[in-house]
């Protein structure tokens, strides 16, 4: 299963009730307060585990954590750098 996909699921149970109405790859997820701050940490702590890489403190921003695409791209580049896979 793709990055995008594994992410919008985990967005969806955790945030959402389930209901993925509304959200599209570039839907500002904190903007629509859909995630705030700590919610973007829990999800670090998601990312890391799921896909096994470590994502530096630097890194954890509103721009890397804007939407689901821009979460993706964060995903997949350290993929490529660190060699993680899903599990």
């Amino acid at each position: 299963m793709n990055p995008r996909k594994l992410i919008t699921d985990y967005i969806v149970d955790v945030w959402m009730d389930g209901d993925a109405e509304g959200l599209e790859p570039e839907t500002p997820l904190t903007e629509l307060n859909v995630i705030d701050s700590a919610g973007i940490f829990d999800l670090v702590h998601h990312l890391q585990n799921e896909f096994r890489i470590t994502i530096p403190l630097k890194e954890v921003s509103l721009k890397n954590f804007r939407s689901v695409e821009t979460i993706s791209a964060l995903v997949e580049r350290h993929q490529r750098t660190e060699g993680g896979n899903a599990a």
